[in-house]
């Protein structure tokens, strides 16, 4: 029976955790493909799982064993009228709060709410019956969490790497429908000996182990347990945001995080540690310099060594808060109550996260100020010294040195570079780390370094006109050099305009009259009606000719107000062409427009180096075809420094019948780099290889074929791995 035990909170958590990369999949066409998807699921999934553990709370104190049982197994019954899990495809966010994570929730709540929550609520409850035996080690159940973890881990570690490769989603969610009723029936199993022991009311049949001390539950060990929990949930979602925003909006990034903060909870609920609690917040206090550094620089290159680093203090951090609160645990009368407070903890990051800060800040501010809150969990040294007002007064005097160095180097001149870096961020860490036996000071000091850096500005390349945050992220509008204005969304460029009125009329970036889409649009065909999927600054209404009808399509409202902003970008107000601007998800949107309205169809919609695979899988290209005239083309933007789209689009071409020819124009040095162009690479579609037209005479243009390996993406299937640079080169492919 023990291990019948262990296989239903393992089977549990492992349903669990399956679903939450499924449904946020399902979900993430209808939202834009923005990282925000994925953090207001988490929010989501977090709540539920506060449901879930309250009610196990609650049953476990006001009822009998034997009525638990049978009220859980009741409420699995009802739960399972749900499934299978499935969104239709006419589903209109804008009927459901829109475009926001307020949306994103109500839709998950009616979705994936019920089944969820009561699948959660589980894992305690099972523990709360193992506690009412009479097995040997029941009054210590708590080994049964390591067990719940372990299967949420490799649930969630499959997933990316078995389960989205080789099922649609609509298989993934009938193969969840069969784990729901094999859970159904390991808890009937399971809960047979716990009816036998007759438990009492809220406290479990064994006498406890536990120390007398481990009994006492005050306010202020439950506050504590709250923000232990609440740290690690924090930087969750912060290390997420800043992988997805980089990468790709996709299960695979969401998913390693989200792996790491488990096993954290399973190496620090294990009867053997790694490492003491005290070593671990040493080693997260050392990691943190350069963590900050890194930070404050919105540094992005070279992307894989900053991704571990970032995981690296993610999972030391995790672990060390995850290790407090199992060295914490209460005696197993209280079981249900300390994991319903750990549960309200992961709320509150999440909620910190995804809904409380894209309101408050123009920034990922949330981001250091979780790394700060984690340096001020550390337990300080025993021989450290000093009160707390001197902690306060060292880190103002930090605040000051930081902002007064970087004022200074800013008003002499001196242009981004190890040197600058050095002295105004560099050397107040170096100064701050001096305090870092004591934490509260150690928190304040790298707080204030932060602070000093955001008033600054001293990360930006030049000076920053504009910040704005929406549900899709952060936008910028730097002035480079004085010579260009940029738009920035995270730390890519996406779009920018010379200063000198002689030469604003000139696309510039991924858009310069000599790359691909300058060729195509610029070239001799003329393109009257166009349709464009993503906005930008509007740099390609500078080829627009009088006659000319152009239809941009743009989910975020902040894009359409900048680009239409003179004082930022001139492109929309100067062209000759007839501009139209439709806000709102192009899948849903360029649906209303009628059939063969476009002889070109530009791709353009990524945000950052993310990619809204929705708008690129042979469903979308399939719409995008039915809108383009006969002879006309389709035009899509792959230019991306992780991911390698061309095979999925080869594949997606040869199913519907298009030819497919790919440009790299990757050579970009000299004048042509230093009046603003870009390396891009673009992608023509057409129905017949006559309808390239000059292209074919072009030998810049290449054939895109399909090769023997992967396939075509669809709204049901996509295999991010499969496209990582780093893995075709590890594969060999060209």
């Amino acid at each position: 029976m023990r291990l019948a035990f262990v296989l239903a909170v393992f089977l549990g958590s492992a349903l669990i955790f399956v679903v939450q990369p499924m449904i946020a999949k399902m979900i993430l066409p209808f939202y834009g493909g923005t990282p925000m998807v994925w953090n207001a699921a988490m929010v989501f999934f977090q709540g539920a799982l506060l449901v879930g553990y309250g009610y196990a709370h609650l049953t476990s104190r006001l009822l009998p064993t034997g009525i638990q049982v049978a009220v859980h197994l009741a409420l699995l019954l009802g739960a399972a009228l749900l499934l299978p899990f499935g969104i239709s495809l006419s589903f209109d966010p804008a009927a459901w709060g829109g475009s926001s994570s307020w949306g994103v929730i109500l839709l998950l709540a009616t979705v994936v709410g019920a089944p969820f929550a009561i699948v959660s609520a589980g894992a305690p409850l099972v523990q709360k019956w193992y506690g009412s035996t009479s097995a040997r080690d029941a009054s210590d159940p708590y080994f049964l969490y390591a067990a719940s973890n372990v299967g949420s881990l490799l649930a969630l570690l499959a997933y990316p790497l078995v389960v989205e490769p080789l099922l649609t989603l609509n298989e993934q969610a009938s193969f969840w429908r069969w784990g729901y009723w094999g859970l159904v029936g390991l808890l009937a199993l399971v809960g047979v000996p716990a009816i036998r022991s007759r438990g009492s009311v809220g406290s479990p049949q064994q006498p406890t182990a536990a120390a007398a001390s481990a009994a006492v539950v005050t306010s202020r060990r439950r506050l504590t347990w709250v923000v232990l929990a609440a740290v690690p949930s924090s930087l969750l979602l912060g290390v997420t945001t800043y992988l997805t925003t980089n990468l790709a909006a996709a299960p695979l990034l969401w998913v390693i995080p989200l792996a790491l903060y488990l096993l954290t909870y399973i190496v620090a609920f294990s009867r053997k540690r790694l490492l003491p609690t005290v070593a671990l917040g040493r080693f997260a206090a050392l990691l943190l310099v350069p963590m900050s550094l890194v930070v404050i620089l919105e540094a992005t290159e070279p992307i894989w060594a900053l991704a571990l680093l970032h995981l690296a203090v993610f999972t030391v951090g995790a672990l060390y808060c995850h290790q407090r609160l199992a060295d914490d645990r209460p005696e197993v009368t209280h079981l249900t109550e300390f994991y319903l407070w750990i549960a309200v903890g992961g709320v509150v990051g999440g909620i910190f996260n995804a809904l409380l800060a894209p309101s408050v800040f123009a920034t990922l501010a949330e981001y250091p100020i979780a790394l700060v809150a984690l340096a001020a969990l550390r337990l300080p040294e025993p021989s450290a010294k000093g009160t707390r007002s001197f902690d306060f007064a060292f880190a103002g005097a930090l605040l000051l040195l930081s902002l007064s160095t970087m004022l200074f180097v800013q008003s002499l001149g001196v242009l981004p570079g190890p040197m600058r870096t050095g002295i105004t961020i560099g050397l107040p860490l170096i100064l701050g780390f001096l305090a870092v036996d004591r934490p509260i000071r150690y928190a304040l000091s790298l707080g204030a370094v932060f602070l000093a850096a955001h008033l600054t500005e001293i990360n930006s390349p030049g000076n920053v006109i504009l910040s704005h945050r929406s549900f899709f992220g952060v936008h910028r509008v730097i002035s480079v050099e004085g010579k260009f204005h940029s738009l920035f969304h995270g730390n890519t460029a996406h779009g920018k305009q010379n200063l000198d009125p002689a030469k604003a009329t000139n696309p510039l970036a991924y858009y310069h009259p000599t790359g691909p889409i300058g060729q195509l649009m610029g070239g001799t065909r003329r393109f009257s009606n166009v349709g464009l999927v993503g906005l930008g600054v509007g740099s390609l209404a500078a080829y627009g000719r009088p006659g000319d009808k152009y239809a941009y399509f743009e989910i975020d409202p902040i894009v359409i107000s900048i680009a239409n902003d003179p004082k930022l970008f001139t492109f929309l107000r100067d062209t000759q062409a007839e501009v139209r601007i439709v806000e709102g998800d192009a899948r849903l949107t360029i649906r209303q427009e009628p059939d063969s309205s476009f002889d070109l169809i530009v791709l353009d919609a990524f945000s950052s180096d993310s990619i809204p695979i929705h708008v690129i899988t042979r469903e979308a290209l399939a719409l995008y075809l039915a809108k383009l005239q006969p002879g006309g083309l389709i035009a899509i933007h792959i230019s991306n420094r992780y991911i390698d789209l061309q095979q999925p689009l080869a594949h997606s071409a040869r199913e519907l019948g298009l030819r497919a020819l790919v440009r790299a124009d990757l050579d970009v040095e000299g004048e042509e780099a230093q009046e603003g162009k870009d390396r891009s690479t673009w992608v023509a579609l057409a129905r017949d290889e006559a309808d390239f037209g000059e292209l074919n005479k072009d030998a810049r243009w290449l054939p895109l074929d399909p090769l023997p390996w992967g396939r075509a993406w669809t709204d049901d299937y996509s295999n991010i791995v499969m496209a990582l640079y780093l893995v075709e080169e590890w594969l060999g492919r060209d």
